[in-house]
């Protein structure tokens, strides 16, 4: 019985070269702004040599400097705050049943959805409304409404694998409610906690369209400032600052995203 040879697979297929050209498209400029941050000409038309001027200058800029101090400033404390109420907002989700509760959970995470623009324009009106000034703390208190759903979603997640048991038992050997959520609850939770943190840290730093519609005089953030000098064209000091940011960000990307590996992996 003769059998005929099954013809060669082609050693590239067409999803690999698909996927190969979406890597090039969205990372190649990235690869270009890195190599256009080294070059010494002032104006990056063409490469004159390579230099770290522009990083020394960029370290040197007290402009740079201060508008880095208010976006780690806004980022820590919209953090500090979203983490402790987006994580009672999970758990109380996810384990008690209460009039509304459907309605409650859709708006809760309504701003994952929603455009930055429309929660920049109605927390402006807000602040209007009743007369508050702008100033760093509203800038602060709008990034905690969606740093706010980020942590409860990434929480969320990790209550679902969770073992419900682990905390009747605490109580059945005489711990309280409360005793029982400290020391049961969040220490599960804690991976969870520190991946929506960082996670909603990254995008409170990144943030233009909120921060500039709710700032006030002297409270402009890193990404404002960036915007603020690209008007007058792409200097080399602005392309050493966004490689810089570029790979903060996909650290503490990936941190978050290992922490929550481990944790989901640790409670198996």
């Amino acid at each position: 019985m003769n059998i005929s040879p099954s013809p060669k697979q082609p050693r590239v297929s067409w999803q690999a070269a698909f996927s190969m050209l979406m890597y090039i498209f969205m990372y190649l400029p990235i690869l270009v702004l890195a190599f256009y941050s080294f070059n010494n000409s002032a104006y990056s038309a063409g490469w004159q040599g390579f230099t770290l001027d522009w990083y020394r200058q960029l370290f040197a800029d007290e402009r740079i400097l201060l508008a880095t101090k208010n976006s780690l400033l806004v980022a820590s404390c919209a953090v500090g705050i979203a983490a402790v109420f987006g994580t009672l907002m999970a758990v109380g989700l996810a384990r008690y049943q209460f009039p509304g509760k459907g309605l409650y959970k859709g708006v809760s995470y309504l701003p994952l959805i929603i455009p930055d623009i429309a929660i920049a324009v109605a927390t402006l009106v807000f602040l209007a409304a009743f007369a508050i000034p702008l100033s760093l703390w509203t800038i602060i208190a709008a990034h905690v409404v969606f740093c706010l759903a980020y942590i409860a979603l990434v929480v969320s997640s990790r209550l679902t694998n969770l073992d419900s048991h682990l905390e009747e038992a605490a109580l059945d050997l005489g711990a309280t409610p409360t005793q029982a959520f400290i020391k049961v609850l969040i220490p599960q939770l804690m991976p969870g906690i520190i991946a929506g943190c960082l996670l909603a840290f990254i995008l409170s730093l990144d943030d233009f369209l909120i921060a500039s519609f709710t700032s006030g005089s002297g409270s402009s953030t890193l990404p404002m400032e960036i915007f603020s000098r690209l008007r007058t064209g792409v200097k080399p000091d602005i392309n050493a600052l966004s490689v810089i940011l570029i790979l903060v960000s996909a650290i503490v990307a990936f941190i978050a995203e290992s922490i929550r590996i481990a944790g989901d992996k640790k409670h198996r």
